[in-house]
């Protein structure tokens, strides 16, 4: 059953109902075609532009998405279809969400509190105070309230809901934003450790030069779709498949710090064919077809050309 993965992502897509001038209504899909596997033990990090969908994939796994969200494909933890109801059942016991901002905190509690959660027992209590220890958090921040702690110091409470809730799937959604150098290696390596123990963790991240160092795999989304799956040390080696992950590459300083021209594709004025074609250099009539994606050098890429 998890040989395909705990959590298998297949052609999802997410659109959402709006209203033009004249109050005049339509779906703007903003998600297409996206596809994504985690397997128990891994660290799949999620890179990509702002807008790229991202985070949008962490809302709809968790079910968090807008009344006026409508979503296709499939979602499957544990070889079962996620239902809404599913979701819900899930949420925060099997499935756990990092979220990016820090006004998930319920204002009116404790951190402490909101970290144990209802009715902790003393195991839970312990986890807790031993990963505060280890974020740095002094012993008086748990009775502290959210608006009392720095934007750090809530980073590190959000990442120590997640840590302890023994979830089976952690969805961590930018976790190292606000922290120093330091704290965010320190965020990794629990994610990483946590992925030793079994677990499985998403890591959506624009900072993939840090995260690069302890994920497995890592997935390119763009203008709301997956362009590669790959290996992480690959990706290190530059040997990136799709044209648009060679240039995420060259644009960390390390590897030159060189820009491409064009920016990404509004979700209402997508280009035909490939999202990424009218930036590619290597752009031909022929990806102005549908691309699917294919298997290749034991990862995936939705490129013709790709080698």
């Amino acid at each position: 059953m998890e040989k395909e993965g705990i959590l298998v992502v297949k052609e999802l897509s997410v659109s959402f109902r709006m209203y033009d001038k004249g109050l005049e209504q339509y779906e703007l899909e903003v998600i297409s075609n996206l596809n994504l596997d985690l397997k128990p033990g891994e660290i799949v990090a999620v890179a990509g532009a702002s807008g790229s969908g991202k985070s949008l994939l962490a809302h709809a796994v968790m079910g968090l998405l807008p009344g006026n969200a409508t979503v296709g494909g499939e979602i499957r933890y544990r070889g079962e279809v996620l239902t809404q109801k599913r979701k819900e059942a899930l949420r925060g016991r099997e499935i756990a969400l990092v979220p990016q901002s820090v006004a998930y905190l319920d204002p009116l509690m404790r951190v402490g509190n909101q970290v144990r959660g209802n009715r902790p027992d003393e195991g839970r209590r312990k986890a807790q105070k031993e990963i505060f220890r280890r974020f740095q958090l002094q012993e008086r921040a748990e009775k502290l309230y959210p608006f009392q702690l720095s934007g750090g110091m809530a980073r590190r409470v959000l990442v120590s809901t997640a840590v302890i809730s023994g979830a089976r799937v952690i969805l961590a959604d930018e976790p190292t934003p606000g922290l120093d150098l330091e704290m965010a290696v320190e965020a990794l390596k629990v994610f990483r450790e946590l992925a030793d123990e079994g677990k499985a963790v998403i890591l959506i991240t624009h900072d993939i030069d840090l995260a690069v160092h302890v994920a497995d795999r890592i997935a390119v989304f763009y203008a709301g779709t997956t362009l590669e799956l790959m290996k992480a040390s690959d990706f290190q080696e530059g040997k990136a498949r799709h044209p648009y992950t060679r240039a995420l590459w060259e644009a960390l300083p390390q590897n030159g710090f060189r820009p491409i021209p064009g920016f990404q594709p509004y979700a209402k004025a997508l280009p035909v064919g490939c999202l990424f074609g009218p930036r590619c250099p290597r752009k031909t009539k022929a990806c102005e077809a549908e691309i699917p994606m294919r298997k290749l050098c034991g990862g995936y890429v939705r490129c013709i050309y790709g080698d």
